[in-house]
């Protein structure tokens, strides 16, 4: 078992006018906190979804879980070979290496906090899928960072048959 000694000393505090916003309706991302700012320990962002709306394709890391906790709606949860309905109140962790991917459920709109533990430089991730998303970058530039940023993507059949 390892154990991630966080290397900071003081609280942070990140303030919602303060969190940088990646996207639009349909799917917006509120950067919360990088890893650098907690010494290693987590990295945090916040996703919400409208109207069945995608968050994540299938993917996995190889070195770190992640925690979501269901703030408000409804999402599907890709964990493993299982697909999860989490609602208001309801935390999903799926551990290193297990493939997962998120969505809001059909119809439904989801506001999911995300934690990444132990963390991972994340913040240019999400911009560098922004970046994507306007055409600025082509979709198969991520391959060359999924080390990077220790996720891997893959495929699942279960979650596309949940999605379609």
């Amino acid at each position: 078992m390892s154990l991630v000694v966080p290397g900071f000393q003081e609280s942070v505090v990140v303030r919602s006018a303060q969190a940088e916003v990646i996207g639009q309706a349909p799917t917006t991302v509120r950067l919360l906190v990088d890893s650098d700012a907690t010494g290693g320990a987590l990295s945090t962002q916040r996703v919400t979804l409208s109207g069945g709306a995608n968050g994540a394709n299938p993917h996995h890391h190889a070195k770190s879980a992640e925690l979501f906790y269901m703030l408000d709606g409804t999402a599907q949860l890709l964990s493993g070979e299982q697909v999860v309905t989490a609602e208001r109140g309801d935390l999903v962790i799926v551990p290193p290496g297990l493939q997962h991917a998120f969505a809001a459920a059909p119809g439904e709109d989801a506001d999911i906090l995300i934690v990444i533990t132990p963390g991972v430089q994340r913040f240019e991730y999400f911009r560098h899928l922004e970046r994507i998303a306007y055409g600025k970058a082509a979709p198969e530039s991520l391959l060359e960072v999924q080390e990077l940023y220790d996720t891997y993507f893959g495929s699942s059949g279960v979650w596309s048959d949940a999605r379609a």
